[in-house]
Parts: structure tokens; sequence; C-alpha cells
């Protein structure tokens, strides 16, 4: 049976719309696949773990093949416990809205903490990096207040979706669905995209969950 993850990076609650779009999805999973367990990983509920100097000191240690000591270790299991909660699903939905043209810092944090040697990525000197992650799906909901891909540079830039989804990539995620409602406030009309963002959001969950994911 698929397990689905919903990682949160919004701390607006009902006030977020990419929360109200990841519920939609949410609902309409519930209702096709009642049996499917899902669950919510808010990034902002304080458990993620900072990945600071000592976090750092053991990805290096772990590179260099030695063994964490000390705080390090700890930092480093933290790391392990973190990556192990992501990789029990196989099935993710990720609520982003964009900030400052990019993703919101706490997820940035959450991609630090779970994106080392030996779990998300291998690494060869010779072929690179390899994606470790394996038959997983991913669909993503991203808002933004300003900036539209139809518009000028002086509304900002997407350096949100491209890069999430190269992560997502990265890591052995290729079967990704996406699903944009930008802008969503600096605009005559947000009801008419908000609509059609929460239709894109049924129809895309009504497809989520059979068949095997590619990657």
């Amino acid at each position: 049976m698929h397990k689905v993850l919903h990682l949160s990076a919004s701390p607006r609650g009902p006030q977020s719309e990419s929360l109200a779009i990841a519920a939609t999805f949410l609902d309409t999973l519930r209702e096709v696949s009642p049996e499917t367990p899902i669950d919510e990983y808010d990034l902002w509920d304080g458990t993620l773990p900072a990945f600071g100097p000592d976090a750092a000191a053991a990805k290096m240690a772990v590179f260099a093949g030695e063994e964490p000591q000390g705080a390090a270790a700890q930092a480093w299991q933290a790391a392990i416990d973190t990556f192990r909660r992501f990789d029990s699903y196989d099935r993710y939905v990720l609520s982003v809205p964009m900030w400052n043209a990019g993703v919101p810092y706490i997820l940035k944090q959450f991609i630090d903490v779970v994106s080392q040697p030996g779990l998300v990525f291998g690494f060869d000197p010779v072929a690179g990096y390899r994606g470790l992650l394996r038959g997983k799906r991913a669909a993503v909901i991203y808002t933004s207040a300003v900036y539209g891909p139809e518009r000028g540079p002086a509304f900002g830039a997407d350096f949100q979706a491209p890069y999430l989804e190269e992560w997502l990539r990265w890591a052995g995620v290729e079967d990704i669905r996406s699903i944009h409602f930008r802008p969503n406030l600096a605009t005559a009309d947000a009801d008419t995209g908000r609509r059609r963002a929460h239709a894109e959001a049924r129809d895309a969950a009504k497809l989520f969950l059979p068949g095997d994911a590619r990657g």
C-alpha cells in the first residue's frame, strides 16, 4: 500500500493559499482511496533538527569514510532519523509558497538535513552523484503573491520550482507533478486562478496513487 506524506513549508495556517490547495489535493486522495495512510509533516512544528557546525562536521567525516564522534555523532543521528521518516513514504505532497523568488528557508533546512551521503545520494569521483531514492512520486503545489510566469522581471523571478524539482530529480524522484497558483495577490482576478488551481489539484490527486513511480 502507498503511504503519503504532506510536507508543509507554509507557516500561515488557514491564510495559506498553498495549504488550501494541498487540502483539496489530500481530501480528494481520501475520497478515492480511504485506506491510504496520509500523514502531515509541518516543517514549522519545531521537530526539524538544525544543520549547523556539528552536522556539517559529521557530513564531511562520512564523506571521508570516518565515523562522526561526540556532538557530531548526535547531529548525524538526528539527520538519519529525519531521513528515515521521510524515506518511509513513497508519495510526497509538498506545499511551497514562494519567498523572495525561492523556497521558504525551513524547506531548505529540511533539504540540507536529509541530503546526506548514503541516504539521499551516493557519489563516485568519476561518475559523480547518484540519487538513492527509488519508487517515489511527488506532487508539488507552488504559490506566489506577485510573481507570474507571463510577467516581466519587475514582478520577480522563479528560483522556486527549478530549485526544488532539480533537488527531487537529483535525489532520485523523477515522477513529479506540479500545480501552480501564481500570482495570487497582486492580480485583478485571483479567483479565476484559484479555482483553476483547486480543480487541477483534484484532477492530479485522482491519478496520484495508481501505478509505479518512474525512477
